[in-house]
C-alpha cells in the first residue's frame, strides 16, 4: 500500500528532474531589450517611458485584439485602477465582482472610492455567468468587474447583453487569459474596458511586472490614460508636459517603461505559439483522465488560453483528503496549487469593505474540489504521460475501491 506519510518524505518520485522551467524572458525578449538600449544609445538617450517602444508595443496590442486603444502601466493592479477610474462612477457606487480573483481586485474598487459587491460563480464553474450577475444588480450598482478566471472565458457576451439594459459598465479581468477567445472573439473586447496583467507569471510578458488597460471607445480610453499619467489630456493638440495648469484632474504615475515595453512586443508576437502548446498539455491530461472516477479535469474549449488547469478530485471516492491527494502528487514531482486561496469571501481583511455578507456557495464548493496543475509552454508529451502516471499511481494507492 502506498503510505502517505512515506510519500512526503520520501520513496521513488514519478519525476527524478522538476517540471520544466518556464523562462519566459528568452532570447526573442533579451533581443528586443537590446534593441531599445541600441536605439536610445545612438540617440544618445537613456531608455524613458512613453517612447517609441511603448507606440510599437501598444499598437501590436490593438492589432492583436483587432482594434481599439491600449496604453501600457506599471502593473496589472494599476492597469484595473485606472480601468475603473476612467468610468467615472458615482462615490458610494457599488461594483459587482468575481469570487474568485487577486486582491488587487478588490483593493482597486476600495481605492476608487467605491463598493464591491460579490457575484457567485456559476454551478460546477469558476466564472460568474449571467444569472449570477443578474441576480445581484440593485440601483447601486453601476459596473461590474467579470474575471476570466484561469484562462477560461467568462459567459461575457450574456453579461453584457444584461448589463445594457440596466445601464452597468462592464471591465473584463484578462490577467489570466491573454488571447482567450468566445465564439471567435478576443476576451477584452466585450465591456466597456479591460485590464490585463503582464507580469512574468501571465501567458504574456513585459518582465517582472506590468500591466495593460484597453477599450475601443476612445473617450474611455482617454480617461484611462489620463489616470495612468498624473491627468494629463496627451490627445489635446495644444497639450504641453511642461505645464501642469494644462492637467485635469489629480492623478498618480503609473506608467511602464521602454524596455518592458520592448519585452512585450517580443512576448505579444509568440502568444499564439504559447497557447497552442498549453493546450495540447492540458488535452492530453484531459483525455487521458477521461475514465479517472476520483480526478474529473476541467473541460477545455478551443478559446481557452489555459492560466492553470483545474482538476475536480472526488474525495468520496478516496481514502484521505483531497489536500493530502495533491500532497502525494505534489511528492511525485507534479507541480500544483493543492488550495488556491483566491476566494474572496474568506478574507478577513475585506468583510468591512463589502456591500453585504452574500455567500459565493458555488464558488467556494468547486474551489475546495480543485487541484491546480501548473503548466506552462515548455511542457511536452514527457509532462502530459508523468502527470498522468502520478495521478493514476496517487488514485491506485487512495482509491476506496479496491
Amino acid at each position: 500500500m502506498y503510505d502517505l506519510n512515506l510519500a512526503i518524505r520520501g520513496g521513488t518520485p514519478t519525476r527524478a528532474k522538476p517540471m520544466p522551467a518556464r523562462l519566459a524572458f528568452g532570447p526573442d525578449e533579451e533581443a528586443m531589450v537590446s534593441e531599445c538600449l541600441t536605439y536610445y544609445r545612438t540617440r544618445e538617450l537613456d531608455p524613458c517611458y512613453q517612447g517609441h517602444f511603448e507606440e510599437r508595443y501598444c499598437q501590436a496590442f490593438e492589432d492583436f485584439l483587432g482594434s481599439g486603444y491600449a496604453d501600457a502601466v506599471a502593473t496589472g493592479t494599476a492597469s484595473l485602477y485606472v480601468s475603473i477610474a476612467a468610468l467615472s462612477l458615482p462615490k458610494g457606487s457599488e461594483v459587482l465582482v468575481s469570487p474568485i480573483t487577486d486582491p488587487g481586485t478588490l483593493s482597486a474598487i476600495i481605492l476608487n472610492g467605491l463598493t464591491p459587491k460579490l457575484m457567485d460563480s456559476s454551478p460546477g464553474q469558476y466564472c460568474s455567468g449571467p444569472e449570477e450577475f443578474a441576480s445581484r444588480i440593485t440601483p447601486k450598482v453601476k459596473a461590474a468587474i467579470v474575471v476570466h478566471s484561469f484562462g477560461r472565458p467568462a459567459p461575457i457576451d450574456e453579461i453584457v447583453r444584461i448589463a445594457k439594459i440596466n445601464g452597468i459598465k462592464i471591465i473584463e479581468d484578462c490577467s489570466q487569459a491573454h488571447g482567450a477567445s468566445l465564439n471567435g472573439q478576443q476576451v477584452g473586447t466585450f465591456g466597456d474596458i479591460a485590464a490585463f496583467s503582464t507580469m512574468y507569471r501571465k501567458a504574456h510578458i513585459t518582465g517582472a511586472s506590468g500591466g495593460v488597460v484597453f477599450s475601443r471607445d476612445l473617450h474611455t480610453f482617454q480617461l484611462a490614460a489620463a489616470h495612468a499619467d498624473r491627468g494629463k489630456p496627451r490627445w489635446r493638440s495644444n497639450f504641453d508636459d511642461r505645464d501642469p495648469s494644462k492637467f485635469m484632474f489629480p492623478a498618480l504615475n503609473l506608467h511602464t517603461n521602454e524596455i518592458s515595453c520592448a519585452i512585450g512586443i517580443a512576448s505579444l508576437a509568440r502568444l499564439p505559439s504559447s497557447i497552442a502548446a498549453r493546450q495540447k498539455y492540458v488535452r492530453g491530461v484531459q483525455n487521458g483522465l477521461a475514465s479517472s472516477k476520483i480526478c474529473n479535469p476541467f473541460p477545455v474549449n478551443d478559446g481557452d488560453s489555459p492560466f492553470i488547469y483545474p482538476v475536480i478530485v472526488d474525495e468520496s471516492q478516496l481514502s484521505c483528503t483531497k489536500l493530502d491527494f495533491a500532497k502525494a502528487l505534489l511528492h511525485e514531482g507534479i507541480g500544483l496549487n493543492p488550495d488556491y486561496k483566491y476566494l474572496v469571501r474568506d478574507w478577513d481583511w475585506l468583510h468591512q469593505y463589502l456591500a453585504d455578507d452574500y455567500e459565493t456557495i458555488n464558488a467556494r464548493k468547486i474551489l475546495s474540489s480543485t487541484i491546480f496543475l501548473y503548466l506552462n509552454e515548455k511542457y511536452d508529451q514527457t509532462e502530459i504521460d508523468d502527470t498522468l502516471f502520478a495521478i493514476k499511481k496517487v488514485e491506485a494507492a487512495y482509491s476506496t475501491e479496491p
